[in-house]
Formats: structure tokens, sequence, C-alpha cells
């Protein structure tokens, strides 16, 4: 009976201090990069439609808005798309597309006239305006046309 009873006292004092412990700080969310097209459908022509079909998608999963302005993205080439004044809202995803366009909330445009992720391997590097990196997202492969990061 009163091995019984210290193997009971062990295993609540064992739940108990596992629920003391601190969540993960993923649980906290972050702001990451979620997904990279890199190979747009069809033939590389450099058309608007061809050009935003490449794009970069990068998500917050925290509970409050995040300020952008002055963060980047950067490919392996150094090809940098600078943030202006943006906030992305708690939950939300922004795509940078590659091409021309008109900037809204969810979708925001580099301007260029030529692809900037390669077709094979590349890595995405998203940093926050001071400069230190909040993501990065590489990829290796010509089977499929994006990844999922």
């Amino acid at each position: 009976m009163l091995r019984l009873r210290a193997l009971a006292v062990a295993a609540v004092t064992a739940c108990a201090g596992a629920a003391l412990l601190p969540a993960p700080a993923q649980a906290a969310g972050s702001v990451h990069l979620y997904k990279i097209y890199y190979d747009s459908p069809g033939p590389d022509t450099r058309s608007a439609k061809s050009l935003n079909a490449e794009y970069v998608q990068i998500k917050n999963s925290t509970g409050r808005a995040v300020s952008l302005t002055g963060w980047t993205l950067t490919d392996a080439s150094r090809h940098t798309y600078t943030f202006g004044s943006y906030a992305l809202g708690a939950g939300k995803t922004v795509t940078v597309h590659t091409g021309k366009g008109t900037n809204t909330a969810a979708h925001r445009y580099q301007g260029r006239g030529a692809y900037v992720w390669n077709n094979d391997r590349d890595t995405a590097t998203l940093r926050r305006a001071s400069g230190s990196t909040a993501d990065s997202c590489s990829y290796n492969s010509t089977r499929t046309d994006y990844k999922m990061c």
C-alpha cells in the first residue's frame, strides 16, 4: 500500500512539473517564409502574368499585426525586395510577386522585368529592418515548382 501511494505521489508530481514547463517558442508565433513558387507555369516569357506567377508568401502566425517596414526578402544572388510602409495583420499572409502590379494588403510587387528565383535551387532569406534574419528557406529540386517552407 505504501508503495502504491509513493507511485501515485510521484505521478502527480511529474504531471504538475510538466504543466509548469514553458510552452515552445513556436506557440507564440512568428513572421516566417511560408511558400516559394519558384517555377511559374508555362514558358518563361517575362510577361507580367509569368513574372507574377513567381512569388514568395510570408505568414504572420502571431496574434498581432507586425510592421514589416524596412524588412527585406533576398535570394542567394542578392536580389533584394525591401518592404515600404507595411504591416502584416495577425494570422495573415502576404504574397510578394516578382513582376509589376498594384500593392495591396495581401499582394506586394517587386516591379522586376526578369525572374528572381532559380528554377532548380535557391535560398530565400527574410530579414528584419535591423538586419537580423527572421527566417530562411532553401530548395534544391526541379521535380516540383514550389517549396513549402
